[in-house]
């Protein structure tokens, strides 16, 4: 077995780890988000595969719109939400 460094985590070429999240969009003080699927090891703010859907925090009551086949398209080939993205799932698209 090859040892490796530490904080290194290998991927198959075509395999990449892509998490839905949300990215922060917006002035200071005034956040806007977008949901996004992105690759896992990427910023916050990096080039995301897709966008999802938006999160608006400030809206009265929050303002937030999902594309629920696109959600569901990526969680079918293993893509993996973030706590706060499957929350706002669980309470904005129907089952």
């Amino acid at each position: 077995m090859v040892p490796r460094p530490r904080g290194v985590v290998l991927f198959a070429e075509d395999e990449m780890a892509v998490r839905i999240r949300l990215a922060r969009f917006g002035t200071k003080n005034r956040p806007y988000y977008r949901v996004v699927a992105i690759d896992s090891q990427s910023k916050r703010n990096g080039r995301c595969l897709e966008q999802l859907g938006t999160y608006d925090p400030l809206a009265n009551p929050p303002e937030v719109r999902l594309e629920a086949e696109r959600i569901q398209y990526w969680v079918g080939t293993g893509a993996t939400p973030s706590d706060t993205v499957r929350s706002l799932i669980n309470r904005h698209i129907k089952k």
